[in-house]
């Protein structure tokens, strides 16, 4: 028998064991692990690098991350999440800035100062938010830090406007002005937005933070869907607020829930920065970047009203007064479109519909132009993706109502014109699934063409995805964004989902089990309000109409024949921080 050689396997040197699989980062994981490891208001100089060394020089933690605490995020390529993988696009070379414009109060000179920017560096095409802000496409990385010098030399940045922090602070635009106006809440908002914003010890948060402030009596800052939102009430002759928290819509919609607090006008500060430290500290709330919003404190996580005000008592120096009755505003407009009356005599402000919230830089100069033509030179942003001209003298409102119509913008717009919102779309959004902007403007004509009889207050909300961006879970008609397959071809389609409000009767719109192809959608829209048209109970408005019908006959009337429900599928991916404002 042979004896085994050293060489032989049964005599060779065992392999050492392999190394554990390290378990992969998740999505969560890795954004905490970014945030750990820098904070981006304080990395400024790489910007400038960037700048100078070019767009492939952009290292991927900042193209996917860091950029959004400066307000800018990558732009897509044009087609959406169906051209790239996981639910998420295809980046483009260009860059998307929105600018931060606390309670949208602006001044001609920062609007000109805009529409200055727009033309020169975004391709002349800039749009207004559902947060009051202005957001620009096109961008080249070259043109970031002039951008962000030219913005700073006239009062403004993007600082805020994106990220895991706390974004624009949203208020009345009619703030100051307002003839029932409780209280001008918007130093307040704009205090809070000079201590939150860009402050380094609110930089890091589990995601982004809204806070609402407003004096305003119809509520036109949506407060229902904020983290934060005080409204103003008055109790035995004190103007105070009323607190509700945990607010939001994205995918699992959640109205805010009011606390059993009155919170004086000198205390509205401290406490927001109160609820932001409650929020920054719930480490739970890390765990999962598509369960990071505060409202899942109480979606998930167990808490109530009564355990979130004790802990919010715990970090105040003060003892909150306990709540006072209120009055929660009927669902009316809240655009403050139209031409009213300030309490300043003699002067009025006139309110423009923006379709779609789309802008160019000569209607932005031009804006600015007769904003000091024919007033103080004050303008305001809306969450309607609206503007508003204050300080006009009533004698003056009918020619700048005329001339805003030759600019393409309606103070008496259609109830399709004034109300209809739409996202970003796949015009530029990765997340997106259909394009909005211009379906939004077509939708509108076609509506306008088919039903001009219609004079009844309606919202219809567009959003290119389920992430609810352009807000159509409070809307009368929401219309969300997806695809399917007609003849061989993938087409836009958008699926129904109806009858959502705000203010006294606030609900979260139905999904009905219909879904249309694009082209098709207004047909729809036509026949279910020719049946409510036909069928309301006299002075019965369509939000109370559509609250009383079933999802079985409102679907049967959007389709005009009775079918089958379809599902409403949710999100092929989770939306990254900062891509829905």
């Amino acid at each position: 028998m042979t004896s085994p050689t050293p060489n032989d396997p049964v005599l060779a040197t065992p392999a050492a064991p392999s190394a554990p699989l390290q378990p992969k980062e998740t999505k969560a994981q890795h954004a905490e692990r970014l945030k750990l490891e820098k904070n981006p208001w304080e990395a400024f100089d790489e910007i400038l690098s960037f700048a100078r060394d070019g767009r492939a020089s952009v290292t991927p933690d900042w193209a996917s991350s860091y950029f959004k605490w400066w307000g800018i995020y990558t732009q897509g390529d044009g087609v959406g999440a169906t051209g790239g993988k996981g639910g998420v696009g295809v980046t483009s070379d260009y860059f998307m800035m929105r600018i931060g414009i606390p309670n949208g109060v602006l001044t001609a000179a920062q609007m000109r100062a805009i529409g200055v920017l727009c033309r020169k560096y975004a391709r002349n095409l800039a749009d207004i938010t559902v947060r009051q802000c202005i957001q620009f496409h096109w961008l080249t990385i070259e043109s970031l830090p002039e951008i962000l010098a030219e913005l700073k030399a006239v009062g403004l940045s993007p600082i805020g406007a994106c990220g895991d922090v706390v974004r624009n602070v949203t208020g009345c635009p009619l703030a100051g002005v307002a003839h029932d106006e409780l209280i001008d809440a918007s130093p307040i908002a704009k205090e809070i937005s000079a201590l939150l914003s860009g402050n380094n010890e609110f930089f890091n948060l589990p995601r982004k933070f809204k806070i609402s402030v407003t004096g305003c009596p119809s509520w036109c800052s949506h407060p229902e869907i904020n983290d934060v939102a005080l409204t103003a009430v008055e109790h035995n002759g004190q103007v105070g607020f009323s607190l509700r928290v945990g607010g939001g819509l994205s995918r699992e919609p959640h109205i805010a829930v009011r606390l059993d607090a009155f919170v004086l006008p000198e205390q509205a500060v401290a406490v927001s920065k109160a609820v932001a430290e409650i929020f920054r500290d719930q480490q739970e709330l890390r765990e999962s970047r598509e369960r990071a919003r505060m409202k899942y404190l109480f979606l998930k996580q167990g808490w109530t009203a009564e355990k979130f005000l004790t802990e919010l008592q715990s970090r105040l120096s003060f003892q909150l007064l306990p709540g006072v009755p209120e009055q929660v505003p009927d669902d009316v407009y809240r655009d403050h479109t139209g031409v009213y009356p300030q309490h300043q005599p003699g002067l009025s402000t006139v309110g423009a519909s923006v379709l779609r919230g789309r802008l160019s830089g000569e209607q932005l100069q031009a804006v600015a132009d007769l904003a000091e033509r024919f007033g103080s030179g004050a303008l305001r942003t809306t969450v309607a993706q609206n503007l508003l001209f204050l300080d006009i003298p009533k004698e003056k409102t009918a020619e700048l109502t005329a001339e805003l119509g030759k600019l393409g913008l309606r103070v008496e717009g259609s109830p399709f014109w004034r109300g209809t919102v739409a996202c970003t779309g796949t015009e530029f959004c990765k997340l997106a699934i259909t394009e909005t902007k211009g379906f939004a403007r077509w939708l509108v004509d076609e509506l306008e063409e088919r039903l001009p009889q219609f004079d009844q207050q309606l919202r219809i909300n567009v959003t290119g995805c389920p992430n609810s961006c352009g807000q159509h879970w409070i809307a009368d008609i929401g219309i969300e964004g997806k695809k399917i397959k007609q003849d061989g071809q993938m087409i836009d389609a958008y699926y129904f989902c109806v009858g959502g409000a705000v203010g006294q009767h606030a609900a979260i719109a139905r999904p009905v089990g219909f879904r249309s192809p694009a082209l098709l959608v207004p047909v729809a829209i036509e026949r279910l309000l020719r049946q409510y048209l036909a069928a309301r109970q006299s002075e019965e408005n369509l939000r109370a109409w559509l609250a009383r019908h079933s999802e079985d006959q409102l679907r049967s009337w959007l389709a005009g024949e009775e079918l089958s429900a379809v599902a409403r599928d949710l999100p092929s991916a989770p939306v990254p921080h900062g891509i829905a404002d």
